[in-house]
């Protein structure tokens, strides 16, 4: 998906360099102040960024909305300072201890056996890796790559068995007391009363024991605490994997230990973010860079919820339309709370193909500007569908194509340039607009009957039609326009909302001119007749 800037020449890039130091897009504003976190040069091993992922579940859309966005930021930022090496960490929680069976997981007794055990602890209900968190792991490293993104993968298991985190942990341990200062007033009574940033590892079970701590010993670098099962007090270090920090103080540590220098966060952890930057502080580092990013909405509105089940996910957006679409999307105003359902994704699609059509003309301003650039870390692979989606869509609806041939039939008819069977994404464009419409299209559309007015105005047309039989867009187009002028329709939007709902069933349509010159002449007769109860001559 990211096709970089190795097509352009050395002027090219300077060109683009030179104006991506003013650029408004937000891509270039954050690795902007990205680099203004180190006024006096970069460190030697560059900048890192980081996504986090919590393997409990399975990657989903927001999981690529998040690791894309911080890929754009990533690429303007090299954009801007050559030479920097930058690295994107995908870093998974995967020692974090097994709260609650997900409840569509399969093998739920084998499942519920090994609650509180370190995710990488518990058996895979799938039979495939040796731990749920390593079947889930595996997937995400799967659908990172799927898409084509540069990461570094990070398990938190890994990081705390090999002593990685050891020097923070250590430190954690020291400033104690100053990170419970910063966390107790946001935490109930009952809750301060046991609240430990330590959550030991059971020597005896395994578990990822939430206890109260009896005990420190910051010089000896251990903790103590009583066994919830025998009473006992066990006195366990804080290093080598004996201990996981609880994840607001389990954030800040991987900020410090990993040298982190930008993560964004969607809005939901404003105030975690906040907290995990103070206590960042504390132990001595300066919290990353980043912005908060909206939620997404459903068609309704409300907040999307994987209980609820409302949103919608990568699988069916990717059955429509290609992943840059997808990316295209997130791309746009990510601060601005969007409506994310299947509505959406024609849309996205041809506009998306509206933007790399426009790339090769534009000025080095605007092509920074050009969301494509964006979704592509560079000039977009060259690429003009011969009709929109949302038209492919209108002609299937009226037609009846259920079949790739016989849409395909119409299109080289409009455009004979067309070879959908030598055009793997013409094919697969076609393929995705019988699906759409097939699943959720036709059982929505109900067509009206014209009243009066349209049914005089329709016949006109049709007359039209049949008198210019090999009319051209355009002069459809202006046709369809005259004749509503004609009849008085206003506003004269009226007349072309008459059209979509009488012959396409639909409150939205296409541009008409269009529509009827790529179905046809005779068949965009016959739809008209069939409106008006007729059969044209």
């Amino acid at each position: 998906m990211f096709t970089g800037l190795s097509t352009l020449s050395a002027n090219d890039v300077q060109a683009l360099r030179d104006e991506a130091r003013l650029s408004k897009a937000w891509p270039f504003e954050e690795a902007r102040k990205l680099a203004a976190r180190y006024p006096g040069g970069f460190p030697e091993a560059g900048v890192i960024f980081e996504t986090g992922y919590g393997p409990s579940g399975l990657p989903h859309i927001g999981t690529f909305g998040e690791v894309a966005r911080t890929t754009m930021v990533r690429r303007a930022f090299e954009l801007l300072n050559p030479g920097i090496p930058t690295r994107l960490i995908a870093f998974s929680d995967d020692m974090d201890g097994m709260r609650k069976v997900p409840p569509h997981l399969p093998n739920q007794p084998l499942l519920k056996a090994a609650l509180d055990l370190p995710l990488t602890q518990v058996p895979d209900p799938f039979g495939t890796h040796e731990s749920f968190g390593a079947h889930n792991n595996a997937r995400l490293r799967a659908f990172l790559d799927s898409f084509g993104f540069e990461y570094e993968f990070l398990s938190s298991t890994d990081c705390y068995h090999s002593g990685r985190f050891d020097a923070t942990l250590l430190k954690v341990l020291h400033h104690y007391d100053a990170i419970m200062a910063v966390m107790l007033p946001t935490l109930g009574a009952e809750r301060q009363a046991t609240y430990s940033p330590f959550l030991p590892v059971s020597p005896a079970t395994g578990k990822v024991l939430q206890v109260p701590l009896t005990a420190r010993d910051a010089e000896a670098g251990t903790i103590s605490y009583a066994d919830p099962d025998s009473g006992e007090s066990v006195t366990v270090p804080v290093t080598g994997g004996h201990c996981k920090l609880q994840w607001k103080v389990d954030w800040a540590m991987r900020w410090v230990a990993l040298g982190i220098d930008y993560e964004m966060a969607g809005k939901d952890l404003i105030d975690s973010v906040t907290l995990s930057s103070k206590i960042a502080r504390i132990l001595g580092a300066r919290p990353p860079e980043g912005f908060n990013y909206e939620l997404f909405l459903d068609a309704e509105g409300a907040k999307i919820s994987k209980t609820k089940g409302n949103g919608l996910t990568i699988e069916e957006w990717l059955r429509y339309a290609p992943p840059e679409s997808l990316a295209f999307y997130m791309f746009q105003q990510p601060r601005a709370a969007k409506k994310l359902y299947l509505g959406v994704v024609p849309k996205a699609m041809d506009e998306y193909f509206q933007f790399v059509a426009a790339f090769p003309g534009q000025s080095p301003k605007e092509k920074l500007g050009n969301p494509a650039f964006h979704v592509h870390g560079g000039p977009p692979p060259p690429y003009a569908p011969p009709v929109p989606f949302a038209l492919l869509l209108n002609l299937v609806a009226v037609s009846g194509a259920s079949d790739s041939a016989m849409l395909g039939a119409y299109l080289k008819r409009y455009a004979p340039q067309c070879e959908p069977e030598s055009d793997p994404r013409l094919k697969a464009l076609i393929d995705a607009a019988i699906a759409f419409h097939a699943d959720h299209v036709a059982p929505t559309l109900k067509r009206r009957a014209p009243d009066a007015r349209e049914h005089e105005a329709l016949s006109e047309l049709e007359t039209w039609l049949g008198a210019h039989p090999d009319a051209d867009a355009e002069a459809i187009q202006f046709e369809v326009y005259e004749i509503g002028k004609r009849y008085k329709f206003e506003p004269l939007r009226s007349w072309f909302l008459a059209l979509y709902e009488i012959l396409l069933g639909s409150s939205q349509g296409p541009r008409m001119g269009t529509f009827f010159a790529l179905y046809g002449t005779d068949n965009s007769r016959r739809l008209i007749g069939t409106a008006l109860g007729e059969v044209p001559s």
